[in-house]
């Protein structure tokens, strides 16, 4: 005769993957925590990330590509870029920091400190790359400014991983109905 055992585990089912800072499998059973700033319950801060990541991510490319063909086009290209990653990069950090500020859940988040921090090195180094080339955007990119991007598309990166454990993980910022303090 053939017995089967009832057993209920309580583990998350969702990421396999074990998590990179901490997990609380309560989160995963609540309705999550909406974002303070949205639109029509949609979270505004991971739809105002996306220009300047992929700004940083190509003015790392145009460095690269000015390294190779020493070409002033990638030159005023990354300059460009840069500035547009900056700008764009402010208003995300503002989204960003209501969300920090507004929801304990995040601040109670390792994942959430280290975000915050990742991003505003992200944008502190951003800005001192954009302003070590003003006023001469050939002559900076090598080696400083070729490092600092690297360093910014490497520091983005992991800000995104945290970025992406923050609502996946522990729902943060998702359209759902918990409260806007701690579910």
């Amino acid at each position: 005769m053939e017995t089967t055992e009832n057993t209920q585990t309580t583990s998350t089912p969702f990421p396999n993957l074990p998590p990179i800072i901490e997990s609380d499998d309560r989160e995963y059973h609540d309705s999550g925590v909406p974002s303070t700033v949205a639109i029509a319950g949609h979270p505004l801060h991971p739809l105002s990330v996306i220009f300047p990541i992929a700004f940083l991510a190509a003015a790392l490319g145009s460095d690269f590509g000015y390294w190779l063909t020493k070409d002033f086009f990638w030159a005023r290209a990354s300059f460009w870029l840069i500035g547009l990653g900056l700008a764009g990069g402010v208003l995300a950090a503002l989204i960003g920091l209501s969300d920090f500020m507004k929801i304990e859940r995040v601040r109670k988040r390792q994942a959430g400190w280290a975000h915050l921090i990742l991003n505003v090195s992200v944008l502190v180094l951003t800005l001192v790359n954009f302003l070590i080339r003003l006023g001469d955007v050939e002559s900076r990119i090598l080696p400083w400014g070729l490092l600092i991007s690297l360093v910014v598309g490497t520091l983005t990166s992991l800000s995104g991983w945290f970025g992406a454990e923050l609502s996946y993980r522990h729902k943060i910022g998702v359209v759902g109905a918990g409260s806007k303090r701690y579910p």
